[in-house]
């Protein structure tokens, strides 16, 4: 099979050299960087090409590197049941670069696209309607970045006495909490290896 994945990725590479930045086959799976400004391009190529025929889009996600200049990658797997192959493509792009929605190429990328804004504030051209999915509209910030507080910058819940759901700023009651991991019986006695070397001091 990985051979067979290599030559693939040979014949792409050699067809579309615009394109294709690298390739490689690894844990049987091939991979394709791709160039940003030709992603559109290419996988309408990836679609139509008889040699290909990658028809089916299965997912669309992001990856965040804080420390580089290009922070995100982009990653779509695609699927060709013409031709029983996935690939894995991925490019690498800038926090304030544009990506060009590929809807009109793969309908199924809308909720893709629009789960990749909301959760990590990349930008779609040409998305035909791009908006937060999983968060409220009136959610600060991105929470699959890195760099996005574990415990969030506001809360909410509802209000008895006001009748609705209010947003307030994160309050931790504890600042401090100690866990015993030991044992889920309050009073429960433990000798550890080494406990005697505490008592004797």
């Amino acid at each position: 099979m990985t051979e067979v994945l290599q030559e693939l990725g040979e014949m792409i590479a050699s067809r579309r050299p615009d394109c294709v930045l690298e390739y490689n086959v690894i844990f049987g799976e091939l991979n394709i960087e791709v160039a940003p400004s030709h992603m559109l391009a290419f996988i309408e190529f990836l679609k139509i090409d008889n040699s290909c025929k990658f028809s089916t889009l299965v997912d669309i996600t992001a990856v965040d590197y804080p420390g580089r200049e290009r922070r995100f990658d982009i990653v779509y797997h695609l699927l060709s049941m013409y031709q029983n192959h996935r690939v894995r493509l991925r490019m690498s792009v800038r926090e304030e670069d544009m990506i060009v929605s590929i809807v009109d190429v793969h309908p199924s990328a809308n909720w893709f696209e629009r789960e990749i804004y909301d959760m990590f504030g990349i930008l779609f051209s040409g998305h035909p309607d791009l908006r937060r999915l999983l968060t409220d509209y009136g959610f600060r910030g991105h929470p699959l970045r890195k760099d996005f507080p574990t415990s969030g910058y506001t809360e909410l819940r509802y209000d008895e006495v006001e009748k609705r759901v209010v947003y307030e700023p994160v309050s931790l009651v504890q600042e401090y909490r100690q866990f015993d991991f030991m044992s889920p019986w309050e009073g429960a006695k433990y000798v550890l290896p080494d406990d005697e070397k505490l008592n004797a001091k």
